[in-house]
């Protein structure tokens, strides 16, 4: 029969072996905070643990494959990470499709679902119109933020320096005439988003198509719903009354997520 004191050793590598792999999660998440590339200095200045216990957790996570260091010495996020991001990427959108299916119902229109994966959009779920012309967004799809109403959704709370220095990365190239293609601009329109409640490409993406989308509010990833339909539909009266809809079911796709991730 195990001692008291066995146990008390036991207890205490568990709980050592919790906490290390706490810190080492949330050291891959400053890493991908700070653009997925830092150095052992920055993440002890921005993680407040020790350069030693650092050193240990990298040194784990690049046997792993998860990070792996650069010639410059540095540390970026790892190729196994992408396996791990499109499952959950693909089971995402698996439990948000029930909502968008609502969204289709009660709008008329297409609904889609989309993160932000490093500074592009990428679409992982959508619920075709029933209406013969109807949008049709193939899933997996990339795009750049600056073009699309979702876009616009997951960036509206995001500091503005944060958001020139995206745009810088990504160029603003015009897709349709309609396009917004200077960072003055786009922030301008983050700040109606901020305000408003929701985001809108209006003949930015294609030319003739209208989007609404909203953020969905405390999501594990970035993440954006959005309708999506010819201009002559989503018009503004349709707006005044889709919005509403839309807000409550990203509400309502946040609290299945969080239920979710607390299994």
């Amino acid at each position: 029969m195990p001692s008291a004191e066995s146990k008390t050793a036991a207890t205490t590598a568990g709980s050592g072996g919790v906490q290390s792999l706490e810190r080492a999660f949330d050291l891959l998440e400053r890493m991908a905070d700070a653009g997925g590339e830092v150095g052992l200095s920055e993440l002890s200045n921005s993680s407040g643990l020790p350069l030693p216990t650092i050193h240990r957790l990298m040194r784990t996570l690049v046997a792993c494959g998860y990070v792996r260091q650069q010639p410059n010495r540095r540390y970026a996020l790892g190729p196994r990470l992408i396996r791990l991001g499109e499952s959950s990427s693909r089971l995402l959108g698996t439990w948000a499709r029930p909502y968008l299916a609502r969204l289709v119902e009660e709008t008329g229109e297409t609904a889609n679902m989309a993160l932000l994966d490093g500074d592009e959009v990428v679409y992982v779920a959508q619920v075709p119109s029933r209406h013969s012309m109807r949008m049709f967004t193939e899933v997996g799809r990339r795009v750049l933020p600056h073009t699309t109403g979702v876009g616009k959704a997951l960036l509206a709370d995001t500091p503005p320096e944060e958001v020139r220095a995206l745009l810088a990365r990504t160029g603003m190239p015009s897709v349709t005439e309609k396009t917004i293609t200077t960072p003055d601009e786009f922030l301008a329109a983050l700040r109606q988003v901020h305000e408003h409640g929701y985001a809108v490409d209006d003949n930015e993406q294609e030319m003739g198509v209208r989007c609404l989308a909203v953020s969905v509010p405390d999501s594990p990833a970035p993440a954006a719903i959005s309708i999506s339909g010819p201009a002559g539909r989503v018009t503004d009266e349709a707006t005044e009354r889709i919005v509403p809809i839309l807000k409550e079911v990203a509400a309502e796709l946040s609290g299945a997520l969080a239920n979710t991730g607390s299994a």
